[in-house]
């Protein structure tokens, strides 16, 4: 499916990084695939550092069954306004990756 934009909600605001709140019938990689979430086409303004809480459900938003969470953190905006996504975890690299 795509980017439903009702279901992205900002939770807070601090310091210039946003907090916010996805829910999605959408798999959790799905959402996380680079170009998913888009500052341009979307009518977005994810920026570097924004923690994404993403809520994947089976059948219907906030009626179904949750099947997943997760949560991500925007670490890369291209030029053309895709978004870069990374799960928020333990790394055992020491660092995590934009993807790009």
């Amino acid at each position: 499916m795509a980017y439903v934009a009702g279901n992205l909600t900002q939770i807070s605001n601090a310091n210039g990084y946003g907090l916010y709140r996805y829910d999605t019938t959408d798999l959790a990689d799905v959402v996380e695939a680079a170009g998913y979430l888009n500052n341009g086409d979307d009518n977005l303004n994810l920026a570097v550092g924004d923690l994404i809480h993403c809520f994947s459900w089976t059948t219907a938003v906030r009626t179904g069954t949750l099947s997943q969470y997760k949560l991500f953190a925007v670490t890369n905006v291209i030029t053309d306004g895709a978004v870069n996504l990374a799960e928020v975890g333990v790394s055992t690299s020491g660092a995590i990756s934009s993807g790009a």
